[in-house]
């Protein structure tokens, strides 16, 4: 039985929108959040469309959206996982830190201790996105 002032190991990893490439500008847009002894994963975005327009006034809003709404879905597993559907919540996390595309980018990963996984992402989103 677990203590309830017990603290757990947690991973994170921004996710970094990155308009135009060869300038290598880039926002934070949301965060993932693992934490293996709850087996627990979850998303949470924030696109600010002003500063990404900023940094290229051409950028494919909706593209982006786009991207970021398929990281939470496959956190949120289920249908919306697409062929991660059946992976446990550590799969689905490896599988969206490695690096696929250009424009949406994780970040590199970081660890901490909570008590609380399901409140990281949205205290992670709060400090590092919004």
């Amino acid at each position: 039985m677990r203590d309830a002032k017990e603290r757990d190991v947690f991973e994170y990893a921004l996710l970094r929108v990155v308009p135009r490439v060869e300038r290598g500008e880039q926002i934070n847009a949301g965060v993932v959040v693992y934490c293996q002894a709850r087996s627990f994963v979850e998303a949470r975005v924030h696109l600010d469309e002003a500063r990404l327009l900023a940094l290229d006034p051409a950028a494919d809003v909706a593209g982006v959206r786009a991207a970021l709404r398929a990281v939470e879905g496959v956190c949120a597993g289920g249908d919306r996982a697409g062929q991660a559907a059946c992976d446990d919540a550590g799969r689905r996390f490896r599988w969206l830190i490695a690096p696929r595309s250009t424009v949406v980018q994780p970040g590199p990963v970081h660890t901490g201790l909570t008590l609380d996984p399901r409140g990281e992402p949205e205290r992670l989103l709060d400090l590092l996105v919004r």
